[in-house]
């Protein structure tokens, strides 16, 4: 058996991209670790209220900012707690913190805050997770692709951090990033048009500019997980303290298996070509 440590940026980013993967690794026997660089809080002003993310032109965008917080919980401490509901349906054994904050989508007052992800010594953080890759022994770990899917400060930062992270690990595990299938994410496109529901142009929606994805032509594996979508998709559910997964929650569960039934992959160093299988069976030669 073996222990895989799943690197994401922020709580929610595993119930979109690789819940799939976790729940059929932990179903299988393998010890599964998910990772969050940051604590997903928007942050707080210095007289205390909510900032829900000043653009670098003034304009502001709205936050998630849950409005039944009991007295006492932040905004940190709800999506912790929607990360651990998360693991229990993932079957995740630990659930991490590197101790980051968010730094908020690309433009905003705070990508220039202290303490934030995108701004953290690159050094400092690739020793934090790879000493964490340490402590779990790990066998493979998941990070994201160059981009980080869609540009987003944080999840280019993940990358270079868990690259990093890798190379100076006691044992170096096997590396995998996992990527959205830019075709594929074209037909979701249209089909989410259709439905009247505002999606995500993968051409031309990158939060650094840059197209959201990897082209299929340069994947390796394709990840089917057949009735495991349904369980992905109640992980998702448990972070519903976001707007952006209550409004991917709005597809039809019909639907959902075609947005989110397939989990892609590119594993450096592999030969080219998409292998349609589960990547941990070439530990033992298939696939």
């Amino acid at each position: 058996m073996s222990t895989i440590v799943f690197v994401h940026a922020h709580p929610d980013d595993e119930g979109t991209a690789t819940a799939g993967s976790m729940i059929r690794a932990s179903r299988e026997g393998h010890r599964v670790v998910v990772v969050y660089c940051t604590d997903g809080d928007p942050g707080e002003r210095s007289d205390g209220e909510i900032d829900p993310g000043e653009r670098a032109d003034g304009e502001i965008e709205p936050g998630d900012v849950p409005d039944d917080l009991a007295p006492g919980e932040t905004i940190a401490s709800r999506r912790r707690a929607e990360a651990e509901a998360s693991a229990a349906i993932t079957g995740t054994a630990r659930v991490a913190w590197l101790g980051y904050s968010d730094s908020g989508m690309t433009g905003w007052a705070r990508n220039h805050a202290d303490g934030i992800f995108s701004r953290a010594d690159p050094d400092e953080a690739a020793r934090r997770l790879a000493d964490l890759f340490d402590e779990e022994d790990a066998d493979v770990v998941v990070g994201y692709d160059w981009h980080g899917g869609y540009g987003h400060p944080d999840h280019i930062m993940l990358h270079r951090t868990t690259l990093a992270a890798v190379e100076i690990s006691a044992r170096r595990p096997r590396y995998l990033e996992v990527t959205m299938n830019r075709d594929l994410m074209r037909q979701l496109f249209v089909l989410m048009t259709e439905m009247g529901m505002e999606g995500f142009d993968p051409d031309t929606s990158g939060d650094d500019g840059n197209p959201i994805g990897t082209p299929e032509a340069e994947l390796h594996w394709a990840v089917d997980l057949g009735d495991d979508v349904l369980a992905k998709r109640e992980a998702l559910a448990c972070h519903a303290s976001q707007s952006d997964v209550r409004q991917l929650l709005e597809i039809p569960v019909e639907a959902f298996p075609f947005a989110f039934g397939t989990e892609h992959y590119i594993e450096p160093g592999r030969p080219a070509g998409m292998v349609r299988g589960w990547w941990l069976d070439a530990v033992s030669g298939v696939g």
